[in-house]
Formats: structure tokens, sequence, C-alpha cells
């Protein structure tokens, strides 16, 4: 069941910026070998529901390790037999509005 899933985590009670929480979320996410994309207000993963929901888990599990609250929005979009979706979906835009945009 190929999907994309976006997802945003932060710790609660660790100051204005969590970015120091945010890159080791994106080591673990990059580490994984599974597709994503990183944009300002979170990241989007490409792949199988277990492997992306287990993606997720183990920033979870990083995260935890020193925060003892966590918080985590995650949404996700299914398309049967649909892949390579990270960049397809931009292109199908693109392509209706005639031009690159930014990213």
């Amino acid at each position: 069941m190929a999907m994309l899933l976006e997802f945003s985590m932060s710790p609660l009670g660790k100051g204005e910026s969590v970015s120091e929480y945010v890159a080791r979320s994106l080591d673990v996410i990059d580490r994984s070998g599974v597709p994503y994309q990183l944009n300002a207000m979170g990241t989007v993963l490409e792949g199988e529901w277990d492997q992306v929901v287990g993606v997720v888990g183990q920033c979870m599990e990083r995260m935890s390790q020193d925060c003892d609250r966590i918080t985590c929005t995650i949404k996700f979009d299914w398309r049967k037999g649909a892949t390579g979706r990270l960049q397809s979906k931009i292109d199908s835009v693109e392509k209706r509005l005639g031009r690159k945009l930014k990213r």
C-alpha cells in the first residue's frame, strides 16, 4: 500500500528553536533510505504503510531519548497503484501552469 505521508514532530518545553531536535529526525529519515522531501513545515515520506510509519516511529524513539513531551501531526495520501508521487504531483501542477514553481 504505497502512499505519501507528511508529518511534523516537535518536542515541547525545549525553547523557541527546536532545530536541534528536528535535525535528529532528519538524520533518521535520511538514513532510512525512504524517499522523502523536506519542507519548511514538515517532511513528506513516500513508501509502503509499514515503512513510512516505521520511520515516524524511529523519529519518535530518537526524540523521546531526551524529551518528555512530543507533539506530532500526520497526514497521508494513498492512491491505488501510484508510485513516484513525491515528484509527479508537483510536475502535474507545473504542467497545468506551464511553468516551474519555486521550491
